[in-house]
């Protein structure tokens, strides 16, 4: 019992000293410096922006990976997970040298009048990068673990597949579905290393709170406690509401019993 103690000692104590520093130093003050409210603005926004996109081209690639094998189903797979495991100078090297001006796009893009590096839409493709796996892994269990037999007797009622999709294996889903969601919108608002690598860090284009953070131990360390203490908080509560639905699975899982 003790070195489980330490160890969460060890994790929550760092936590609470920022939040007490950050408390006490004028929080009210320092978040409202023009460069931290744009941070504040950013980070909400491009993680939004990157949660909408993930869920809507993510569920469909989440439900083919529970549902359906194929040649290569494992290769996708391990494709989809690898951003978790990848340090984010890499992803953002990656990032750059795919889409980059001189990356391996950089000239068809560049063709069409489109330079992603360095503005607030590299931003979001750099968060889509490494938080995307956390959704599509949550959602291909969540629709790998229905029953077969709701999908048959939607079929045999004669839906189609994707009112079968839709009105049957989602709402079902909807759980782990949520959690994804969570787990991705926390990951994104975090993200610091492929951003900077890949988005640079421009006040109020791609300056996110992560990076805001980083510059202000050199320029205000006020503001990036205040900011600390944001995206403790926030985090935090994405934190909370996920054990809240995880409590509801194991509820209804002891209720069915």
């Amino acid at each position: 019992m003790l070195p489980g103690i330490l160890l969460v000692g060890l994790m929550a104590f760092p936590l609470a000293v920022v939040l007490w520093r950050g408390a006490t130093d004028d929080f009210a003050s320092a978040i409202s410096q023009p460069a931290a409210l744009a941070a504040l603005r950013l980070s909400l926004l491009t993680s939004a922006i990157s949660l909408g996109v993930t869920v809507t081209l993510g569920t469909p690639l989440a439900y083919g990976l529970a549902h359906w094998r194929f040649r290569g189903h494992g290769l996708v797979e391990t494709l989809v997970d690898l951003p978790v495991v990848l340090p984010p100078a890499v992803a953002g090297l990656a990032l750059l040298m795919a889409f980059g001006r001189r990356g391996a796009l950089g000239p068809i893009l560049g063709a069409v009048g489109v330079s992603l590096p360095f503005t607030t839409a590299a931003v979001v493709l750099a968060q889509i990068f490494v938080a995307a796996p956390f959704y599509i892994r949550a959602a291909r269990i969540s629709f790998a673990a229905i029953d077969p037999h709701y999908e048959e007797a939607a079929i045999v009622e004669g839906a189609s597949a994707w009112q079968v999709f839709t009105w049957v294996m989602i709402p079902i889903a909807g759980r782990g579905l949520l959690s994804g969601m969570i787990l991705m919108w926390a990951r994104a608002m975090g993200e610091f290393g492929a951003t900077i690598l890949f988005a640079g860090n421009l006040e109020g284009v791609s300056q996110t709170m992560p990076l805001a953070i980083y510059l202000g131990f050199e320029r205000d360390s006020s503001s990036a406690l205040a900011l600390a203490v944001v995206l403790i908080l926030l985090s935090g509560g994405l934190m909370f509401a996920l054990r809240k639905i995880e409590a509801g699975w194991q509820n209804d899982a002891a209720a069915q019993k």
